[in-house]
């Protein structure tokens, strides 16, 4: 099978894992944002933070190195194997240990309860990871999928009957530990035909993996104070309730991109790993992963943008009407995202990790005085356009690294996102004339809106830019 028939059928399972997986995560944020209040997403919220930050160091970057390396040696995967579960241990103490201070950071007492089931997250996840990493260096994205499929909807189950029962925010906290542990036990299951771990622990068999993973850990630290210095300071300085309107609207914002450009990537990196010495090869898959991105994620953000003021309410019920503008502002935060997010893919191809760290070391000395000064004197809408003009500039540079990498490739990409940015002001109109002279709330005319623009939008892209034979050329491929 040729690389391009790997990625389509890999990316035929992903897809199928991702829409299902959204459509029970869609649902389960949509009935508890009816069961709980802006206060309990923010505690949660700032679990997550907590959780995000020390994920950074249970990696080390080993996805990457086990994909850019090919590695099968069994006793290089067994040191790793043994280091996740040491570095996780270690995690998991630490979070207990330092719990009350972050509780004193925040002034949430309700934090402490939160902060203790969701340190047992790094007891469970990492007895499964590194064969999770083995699926997908395999190219088993059908047993990627079944894992993700199975292990979502036995935790949102779980999440939503405890949510009816009282347990308030816990009921994410257990329901996200239900759900992993479900997607350990699979990944064990489908993974131990690739490896069984021996009792071998030698730091040396995995220098090379420790030193890729170096600058994946810096970057990694850096990104993660850059991607949540908002999210920060909104807790410590506004309040959980405020963080609760904030991570709702950011979380609605960058839904599409956040499920649909993994489905891409996930699949993109293996197969760019196998050619990552033909640079004429790997300028072309960038531009083409880069306008299939734009393609599927423009459309869904722009018509986020112009339906948000009648989505919000039909989706999350009354009070939260403050996240619309903070969701219409995220839109554009999300549209500059997905188009940076293929650099990562193309770092890790080149064996250049260390480029992403020194954008993310740049960023961040940009991002943190915008945010501590729009936020001061605007609050938290000041603190999402600080987000926006931080998310404009790494993006700049982030092309700067892609044309350092491939070559000149700009001419090529803009070439390529007229097209759909023309499709998408062309659909907001559309909607904006129905929701003018028709109407704009309720769930019909919610209905209405989304068809009118989706197949104004799928009208365009059949006209101008994709035939029926094209589209059936991809079906083919993917049976």
């Amino acid at each position: 099978m040729s690389n391009t028939s790997k990625a389509m059928n890999g990316g035929k399972w992903i897809t199928i894992s991702t829409t299902i997986s959204t459509l029970f995560q869609f649902l389960q944020v949509a009935i508890l944002a009816r069961l709980l209040d802006p206060s309990a997403f923010g505690i949660v919220s700032i679990s997550t933070l907590i959780i995000s930050f020390f994920q950074i160091f249970s990696n080390l970057g080993f996805s990457n190195s086990i994909i850019y390396k090919q590695e099968s040696d069994q006793k290089v995967l067994s040191t790793l194997y043994f280091l996740n579960l040491i570095v996780g241990a270690v995690i998991f103490v630490i979070i207990q240990l330092t719990s009350p201070y972050i509780i004193s950071f925040y002034h949430e007492p309700k934090l402490s309860g939160v902060l203790q089931f969701s340190s047992c997250y790094f007891l469970i996840v990492y007895f499964g990871q590194l064969y999770l990493f083995l699926l997908e260096k395999e190219l088993r994205f059908k047993s990627v999928a079944i894992i993700d499929i199975t292990g979502t909807i036995i935790g949102s189950a779980v999440t939503i009957a405890l949510a009816y029962n009282g347990y308030k925010e816990l009921s994410l906290i257990i329901g996200s530990l239900a759900m992993q542990t479900v997607k350990v036990v699979l990944q064990i299951t489908f993974g131990i035909k690739f490896f069984v771990p021996t009792f071998v622990f030698n730091l040396s068999n995995i220098k090379d993996h420790l030193r890729f993973g170096f600058f994946n850990l810096a970057d990694g630290l850096l990104g993660f104070i850059q991607s949540n210095s908002d999210n920060i300071f909104i807790g410590g300085m506004l309040g959980v309730k405020m963080l609760g309107y904030y991570t709702i609207a950011y979380q609605l914002a960058v839904f599409p991109t956040s499920k649909l450009n993994p489905i891409i990537l996930q699949v993109a990196y293996p197969i760019l790993a196998k050619m990552k010495d033909n640079g004429s090869d790997l300028k072309k898959s960038y531009l083409k992963i880069l306008d299939f991105i734009s393609y599927c994620n423009m459309p869904l953000l722009a018509g986020l943008f112009i339906t948000a003021d009648s989505v919000v309410p039909l989706i999350y019920g009354p009070g939260w009407d403050k996240t619309v503008e903070l969701i219409q502002v995220f839109v554009f935060v999300a549209i500059l995202s997905c188009l940076s997010h293929p650099l990562f893919t193309l770092a890790f191809t080149k064996g250049k990790p260390n480029l992403l760290f020194y954008l993310n070391l740049v960023t961040l000395l940009v991002k943190i005085p915008l945010v501590y000064w729009l936020g001061t004197y605007w609050g938290v809408m000041g603190i999402a356009m600080a987000f926006l003009l931080a998310t404009l500039f790494n993006l700049i540079g982030n092309f700067a690294l892609v044309h350092y990498l491939i070559g000149e490739f700009l001419n090529d990409f803009l070439k390529n996102i007229v097209k759909p940015t023309i499709f998408c002001i062309i659909m907001i109109v559309v909607i904006y004339a129905y929701k003018l002279f028709v109407g704009n709330y309720g769930l019909t005319n919610t209905i209405v809106e989304i068809v009118i623009g989706g197949l104004t939008y799928a009208a365009l892209t059949l006209a101008y830019k994709l035939s029926f034979t094209e589209i059936k050329a991809y079906r083919q491929a993917l049976q």
